[in-house]
């Protein structure tokens, strides 16, 4: 038995295939805590669609313990609209992952719940020190879908706050700490909660794994590839691509009709893929891919046009470490440490959004110096093993004032 302290992470899904923001964070901060001052065993569902693979386990743990994964279908969500959770946590509840996790509680220094979607898998009571990685403010999530919602859905999505704000507030105030991903979701989360320890950590991004790209060849006048990746079952990713597709890509294409848009992500919803051929406009949806680098290099300008969600984008720092410039909402680069105009260009309204995409197609140099800007920046204060380092000692400050206290 490790004579380090024992740390049981418990993660309400899957880790792998990292194609989520959420997923490749958890699974980097682990990968650098992995052999540290932590003895590490992680507990999460698994998919039963999903190819479990014992190395990548390996490479983030020291113990692995999983449950099958529930699947809640449309009608089961519909239904669960009447539960006293939020649908986004009713449908993570098992009852085989709580009493796997409760059995593994009784051997733990330190319980660390990844999203608050874990705490119904957690015990009512009877935990040891304890750490909630938020990855997000999840009402304000709610809350913006309900912003530009229509119709029965925007009642919906209210409804929806309500309830994540209620949970949210008394999950978080559970926990010896909470670790946020930006200053300013720490700030939001303390004022909305009145949380009195919320500690932050740095989005981080492989600087290996997105090597930079050399720039392409200048597109041809009134032409250009413009590349987006994210999840397309995603109800904000959505919402992104019809902001796109429905009010920029008119104003873009009156300068630039010859553009082009490759949106790289799993599961893009089939009304999403049929408006886009029934407006005739030139996107591409790829569906999964293994490998989203080769798509990004193909890119001339890497756009985020999200309009909802909380956080911060681990897309904003790989585009950037890529070598491609970035076009994003506020948004969309939200909690990063980033400066518009040298580091990429910012733009919200639909006007603006094209305007800035086509600038930066129609100006090669302009677009070499924004992308070089960006990935120093990466380089000097972005990587992995950093944001892993601080949030050891955090976890490590948690764990020193309640060594042998229950909560």
């Amino acid at each position: 038995m490790s004579s380090r302290p024992r740390l049981l992470f418990v993660s309400p899904r899957y880790l792998f295939p990292l194609d989520q923001g959420g997923k490749i964070r958890t699974a980097n901060i682990l990968r650098g805590l992995r052999g540290g001052a932590f003895d590490i065993t992680l507990a999460s569902p698994v998919p039963a669609a999903v190819a479990h693979s014992q190395a990548e386990i390996d490479a983030i743990c020291d113990r692995f313990i999983s449950w099958p994964a529930p699947h809640v279908g449309t009608p089961g969500r519909v239904a669960m609209l009447a539960d006293r959770l939020p649908v986004a946590v009713a449908s993570d509840r098992s009852a085989a992952g709580a009493g796997l996790v409760a059995r593994a509680l009784a051997d733990t220094d330190l319980l660390l719940a990844d999203f608050p979607h874990s705490v119904p898998l957690l015990p009512a009571g009877g935990w040891p020190a304890s750490v909630m990685f938020t990855h997000n403010v999840e009402a304000e999530i709610f809350a913006r879908h309900a912003e530009v919602a229509r119709g029965v859905m925007r009642l919906v999505w209210r409804q929806q706050a309500r309830k994540m704000r209620r949970f949210e507030a008394a999950a978080l105030a559970r926990f010896t700490s909470v670790i946020a991903v930006s200053r300013r979701d720490a700030d939001a989360l303390a004022a909305a909660y009145g949380l009195g320890d919320v500690a932050v950590i740095d989005t981080g991004v492989d600087l290996d794994f997105h090597a930079f790209q050399p720039p392409n060849p200048p597109p041809a006048p009134g032409g250009g590839t413009i590349v987006f990746t994210g999840a397309m079952d995603w109800r904000a990713n959505i919402d992104g691509i019809e902001f796109l597709m429905n009010e920029v890509w008119p104003v873009l294409t009156r300068s630039h009709p010859g553009a082009r848009a490759l949106i790289v992500g799993r599961n893009p919803q089939p009304a999403l893929v049929e408006a886009a051929r029934a407006r005739g406009v030139d996107f591409d949806f790829t569906g999964y891919v293994d490998d989203i680098r080769p798509y990004v290099a193909r890119g001339d300008v890497y756009i985020i046009p999200l309009r909802v969600g909380s956080g911060t984008r681990i897309k904003a720092f790989e585009a950037m470490a890529s070598g491609r410039p970035v076009v994003s909402t506020t948004l969309g680069v939200e909690g990063l440490d980033v400066t518009p105009g040298t580091h990429f260009m910012r733009a919200d309204s639909a006007g603006e959004f094209a305007a800035a995409i086509a600038g930066l197609l129609d100006d090669a140099g302009r677009a070499r110096a924004m992308a070089a800007a960006a990935r120093r920046l990466v380089e000097e204060r972005f990587s992995w093993s950093v944001v892993a380092r601080q949030f050891e000692e955090i976890c490590l400050r948690a764990l020193r004032p309640a060594r042998g206290v229950t909560k």
